[in-house]
């Protein structure tokens, strides 16, 4: 068994206890007339009431788990709480009758669920109540509540136990309801602009569309191995080919990765893809984005997250990549465009680079080390690499640089976007240097994938697609540190037994 303290034995005890007394721990068909704060606002008019007594005439029915229970002799004042607020509750041996006051004084405790029905009053000391007429035990808690569960010296528990974690803290039930919020304001958004919301497969026969590492599962009936999916870009893009103009889809991606402040495993992202527009039009859309999303969650201009202050009153920042690499990260305009001298700068600093990377991904080192971090306001770095943008389609002014951008807030990447490569040809090349990157030593290097490039073949009409990371963002507009903080079930290391 695994309740095997001594409260625990105690608890399960008395409910074996109400069964022999003809209560059954466990009854359904039990329900709510409101919700606590519905009861709050309904009645709230007995507080204005003048003379001794407020109270209102009408009984209702309110359902809620106990977190508090004084007992005074012949009375007890309690603390009931529901998803939408917490209110005392009285009652005594006269209100609910001598039977059930005598089983519950002894049998009813802290994190049980109970079903409350009684009317509003305000107590001599004036607090706002409801005063029972009946006490109906709806689920029994064996495991007692911790009286400090923010305070446990290992924060993980809270993570682990997330209904503990929500059980004990209202406002992470409200950080979720926030959370749903923002997806349901997403989904509007594009639903709106005449997006049609699709949903492309989980598992992939090739590890495609972003540059990850991926997970590997077998297949019994087909007997081969597929990839959960690392994103969804290439069956949206076939979409495009097949004549959906604009889609969009909001779902699971997973990477086999490590684990840190904004990293999970499995993770939630939207992607969309918009033929006949452009990647200027997408950074424009994504500042649109977020200006609905602050006026839904009612947020200001300037918004706080892990300490640092981020301005939303402007216009988002474009800055292309080599730009952002002398102006913004300090690197020498000469040290850029030379892969030695690239070498040389990262060693000297104190970074490690493989000398077998391109230019490309050589130039990408020096950003995450010198530019990233300090791209605090809302800003759009442009014009990446075309080395470490196998998708994204070559600018026609520089062959060497591939039309995208990213979005960076408070030094973290939140959305990433190109025009898309649509050269089938091109596209196969692509995919074979991929192919050389990774025998040089990148493991995250794309996969070829034959398939998505005899779709190209068909021909795909010029589009952008975006990606969005539903949990970084998330992360910004609640101003969490902690990816945890804004995934129900986040990935944890296993308990040690």
């Amino acid at each position: 068994m695994i309740w095997q303290t001594e409260q625990e034995q105690i608890r399960v005890a008395k409910s074996q206890e109400l069964r022999e007394l003809g209560v059954n721990p466990y009854p359904h068909f039990l329900k709510r007339e409101m919700t606590i704060g519905e009861f709050k606002e309904k009645f709230a008019f007995v507080k204005e009431l003048e003379g001794e007594e407020k109270r209102a005439e009408t009984e209702v029915t309110i359902c809620g788990r106990l977190k508090l229970k004084r007992v005074a002799g012949k009375s007890t004042f309690a603390n009931v709480e529901d998803f939408s607020g917490n209110v005392q509750i009285y009652y005594s041996f006269g209100s609910i009758g001598e039977e059930d006051y005598t089983k519950f004084k002894k049998n009813l405790e802290v994190g049980d669920i109970v079903q409350i029905t009684g009317y509003a009053f305000v107590t001599k000391t004036g607090e706002f109540s409801m005063h029972a007429s009946k006490v109906v035990l709806a689920s029994k808690a064996i495991s007692p509540l911790p009286e400090k569960f923010h305070g446990l010296t290992d924060i993980e528990a809270r993570y682990r136990q997330r209904y503990l974690d929500m059980i004990m803290d209202g406002s992470v039930r409200e950080d979720f309801a926030k959370r749903s919020l923002i997806v349901r304001t997403i989904r509007r958004f594009f639903e709106e602009r005449g997006f049609l919301e699709v949903e492309t497969p989980m598992m992939h026969p090739v590890a495609g569309g972003a540059n990850a590492k991926p997970f590997v599962t077998h297949h019994n009936a087909l007997d081969v191995d597929r990839f959960l999916r690392i994103a969804p870009e290439l069956y949206l893009k076939r979409l495009i080919v097949g004549g959906m103009d604009a889609v969009f889809e909001i779902n699971r991606n997973f990477r086999n990765e490590g684990m840190d402040l904004t990293h999970n495993p499995e993770f939630t992202s939207i992607e969309f893809y918009w033929a006949w527009h452009d990647y200027f039009e997408a950074m424009d859309l994504t500042e649109e984005l977020f200006a609905v999303l602050r006026e839904r969650l009612g947020l200001g201009e300037k918004l706080e997250w892990d300490g640092v202050e981020v301005d939303f009153g402007k216009p988002f920042a474009r800055v292309s990549y080599l730009d952002a690499l002398v102006e913004i990260g300090g690197v020498a305009r000469e040290v850029v465009g030379d892969k030695e001298a690239i070498l040389a700068k990262l060693k000297a600093d104190g970074f490690e680079a493989n000398p077998n990377l391109d230019l490309g991904h050589l130039q990408s080192e020096l950003f995450d080390n010198y530019v990233e971090k300090k791209l605090v306001d809302p800003t759009f770095i442009t014009d990446f690499p075309v080395s470490i943008s196998p998708l994204a389609r070559r600018s026609d002014a520089n062959a060497q640089v591939a039309e995208r951008f990213e979005l960076y807030v408070a030094g973290r990447e939140l959305a990433n976007a190109f025009n898309e490569l649509n050269d089938p040809v091109d596209q196969y090349g692509r995919f074979k240097a991929q192919i050389d990157a990774k025998n040089a030593g990148d493991d995250e290097a794309h996969e070829m994938d034959e398939d998505y490039c005899t779709a190209l073949g068909y021909a795909m009409p010029p589009t952008v697609g975006w990606g969005l990371g539903i949990d970084r963002l998330c992360m910004l507009l609640l101003n969490k540190r902690s990816i945890r903080d804004v995934i129900l079930f986040p990935a944890m290391k296993p308990v040690a037994m």
